[in-house]
């Protein structure tokens, strides 16, 4: 059946809690607390209590962070607000009510919160609080849009692809320049994500990339300054590395960061920041002076940056293709624009500056945003993080800044740093000496076949565990997920292993709490050898270890054919259903299935409709300047004309013909905005006759 159109949604949670009661707080809240989402309604986007599991409770601190992502279901109903409850966790009794943030489907439209709300009572709450129930720091992101059939966006497709085949230093009306002239801050991150991943499904990530390139060395007087801001080049570069070089990252720097999570030791090199007393708790030795400190620290520091830059240096014929081919592209402009032998440098640190600064450095920093950790790190292991990462940061800009700035107690680590330098300058000349023309192959499943995505302990239940109780049929197995299968075994060492295809994947989903009564369980539906489905159930020890499987195998399954449209949330216990009560196995599903809801991030599958549609949404904010720039009926050879026209980006000195093919240009893509807009019109009224309608319109 021909798709006509979908919808996609998505509300992000940051939340961090302090109480009681000052603005902004300072006082610390109770050790035990738990965020509790209560149902309500987006639009057509609502909570559903069933399928939806409670994050997890936070323990022994008085700081909660969650930093979890909460799936949204589209279900139908009238629009309600959306609340969120903070519960202090009581292992005997009842938790207690700590107050609640409430948004009405308005605010989560037009003005997405972000930042500190007071928590208020319930608002039957028969006392005022006094405003002295404290504070929850709360970020919320709703996505909701339409997407149309492929077709309708053929048009701005080509758009953009034309545009990156054409002169980029002149372009100042595609659609690319206009987008680079109207984004700004998170948004340009979200929008530089999805041209990055239509343009790499197209093939034509390479191009893409070069075009920003052209015109980022074009506007740049100074080489210091390069890539250095925020641009749509800098951003697009940035996630381009993440799409493809993740596996790459992983295989470089997650045996080191797993060492100085599992080691722990007390690093510190900043005399202001040593803890003498830290250092008393953690030797059998008395108290060591601050000198013994920084010489123990910096012996462990350069332990553990000695293999990060034995890998780095080391990993040439490991970096993939696509990534060594665009920087190779990019030291050619640049070498290009800045040939002076005083900017020598300058081709090795717009490459270093990407790989080591945007790359390697931050993946040190907070591992776990780049999926090499499943936990944020500790206090004391993140301040070990951090001091890596200015290390790594240093060796990326080539020794350029060492013995500068307020941080000179870094001074003992800059013999390592200075003989690590030449061996950087010889790695990045290996680079990019490789043969190819185009960075980015066709489009395929971000999941290679080969490498290992995800991994860890899971409790699986047994084939038909009709003489055990739900809780006690489930058993603790090892798992691995890769590209091409999905295995498991007693333990990471035992010999034996049994494993699901991933090609024969059909769906993933979530499971009711009152299935099995226990929580953060899965169902992974698989065909077997004879055409049969099979359901395994999985269940993971909290709401994020959930979320980030539930992910992992919906991308790797992404390309796989005749997904499941609906399936049961529950699971088939005493000759029945758990979630709608029928009595036969093979009854059709109650709910139906999300291939397509990923955690919200770069990793998620290549899906071109969902990227130009988002596109699409970032250049109506545009039109009416792009209206009066290029389609006004004006003399292009008057002088305040032309000063216009410059002033919108053309070339000093554009002669007529070129300001006239700007404005076909940007006539032509006024006309595609509007055909868009026509189609997403009659889609609306489509969906106002069949509501006005009822069921009996069916």
């Amino acid at each position: 059946m021909c798709r006509c159109w979908r919808t996609r949604g998505a509300v992000v949670f940051d939340v961090t809690c302090f109480r009681p009661g000052t603005w902004p707080p300072e006082i610390s809240p109770a050790p035990l607390t738990r965020l509790h989402v209560c149902s309500g309604a987006v639009r057509a986007w609502r909570l559903h209590p069933p399928s939806l599991p409670l994050p997890q409770t936070i323990k022994k601190t008085r700081f909660p962070h969650w930093d979890e992502v909460l799936e949204l279901q589209e279900m139908p109903g009238a629009p309600a607000p959306l609340r969120v409850e903070l519960w202090d966790w009581d292992m005997v009794g009842k938790n207690d009510f700590l107050g609640m943030v409430e948004f009405p489907p308005l605010v989560l439209q037009q003005n997405p919160p972000r930042g500190w709300f007071r928590l208020l009572p319930f608002p039957r709450a028969e006392e005022d609080s006094g405003g002295q129930l404290g504070a929850l720091r709360l970020k919320v992101r709703l996505i909701e849009d339409r997407i149309l059939p492929s077709h309708n966006y053929r048009p701005l497709t080509e758009l953009l692809m034309e545009a990156v085949r054409g002169p980029a230093e002149e372009d100042a009306a595609s659609p690319l320049a206009v987008l680079e002239e109207l984004t700004s801050g998170d948004c340009r991150q979200d929008l530089a994500t999805n041209l990055v991943k239509l343009f790499l499904g197209q093939g034509l990530a390479g191009p893409f990339l070069d075009y920003l390139t052209r015109r980022e060395v074009t506007r740049t007087t100074d080489p210091n300054t390069l890539f250095r801001s925020n641009s749509l080049a800098s951003k697009s570069m940035e996630q381009f590395m993440k799409l493809v070089g993740m596996p790459y990252l992983h295989e470089v720097l997650k045996p080191v960061i797993n060492r100085v999570f599992e080691e722990r030791r007390y690093i510190e090199l900043d005399p202001c920041k040593i803890d003498l007393g830290r250092t008393r708790r953690i030797s059998f030795k008395g108290a060591p002076s601050e000198e013994h400190v920084r010489e123990a620290s910096l012996g462990l520091l350069t332990g553990y940056l000695g293999p990060i830059v034995d890998a780095i240096v080391g990993s040439v014929g490991r970096c993939p293709p696509a990534m060594r081919l665009a920087f190779k592209q990019l030291h050619q402009r640049v070498q290009k624009r800045f040939p002076q032998a005083e900017h020598e440098d300058a081709k090795y640190l717009a490459i270093s500056g990407f790989l080591f600064l945007r790359f390697f450095a931050p993946a040190i920093l907070t591992p776990k945003l780049f999926d090499l950790r499943d936990q944020h790190a500790d206090p004391q292991t993140g301040r070990s993080l951090l001091l890596l990462a200015k290390a790594v940061q240093s060796i990326g800009n080539l020794g350029q800044q060492l013995g500068q700035g307020k941080e000179l107690w870094m001074a003992p680590l800059h013999p390592f740093l200075l003989q690590s330098i030449s061996r950087v300058r010889d790695f990045l000349d290996q680079l990019v000496d490789v043969d190819g023309e185009e960075a980015g192959g066709p489009a395929r499943a971000l999941v290679a076949p080969s490498v290992i995505v995800r991994e860890g302990y899971l409790l699986k239940r047994k084939e038909e565990p009709a003489s055990l109780a739900p809780r006690f049929a489930f058993k603790k197995r090892y798992f691995w997920l890769s590209g091409e299968t999905l295995s498991y075994s007693r333990s990471p060492e035992w010999q034996m292993c049994f494993s699901i295809p991933v090609s024969h994947i059909r769906a993933v989903e979530r499971v009711d709490e009152g299935a099995f009564q226990l929580p953060h369980v899965m169902q992974v539906m698989a065909q077997d050898g004879a055409g049969a489905l099979r359901t395994t159930y999985l269940q993971c020890k909290n709401v994020n270890e959930l979320n980030q499987w539930l992910s992992a195998l919906r991308k790797a399954s992404a390309p796989n054919p005749d997904k499941l449209a609906a399936c049961h949330p529950g699971a088939f216990r005493s000759s029945r259903w758990t979630c709608c009560l029928q009595a036969e196995r093979s009854a059709a599903g109650c709910s139906r299935t999300h291939s397509a809801v990923t955690l919200g991030d770069w990793s998620d599958p290549l899906d071109p409709d969902a990227e130009i549609q988002m596109v699409y949404r970032q250049l109506l904010l545009g039109r009416d300047q792009l209206r009066m720039k290029f389609q006004e009926d004006f003399n292009i050879d008057t002088s305040p004309e032309v000063d216009t026209m410059r002033a919108s980006g053309a070339k000093e000195g554009a002669c007529p013909e070129a300001l006239a093919r700007q404005r076909e240009a940007a006539g032509r893509l006024l006309e595609v905005l509007a055909d868009l807009d026509r189609a997403h019109e009659e889609l609306q009224q489509r969906e106002q006759q069949k509501a006005a309608l009822g069921p009996l319109g069916h």
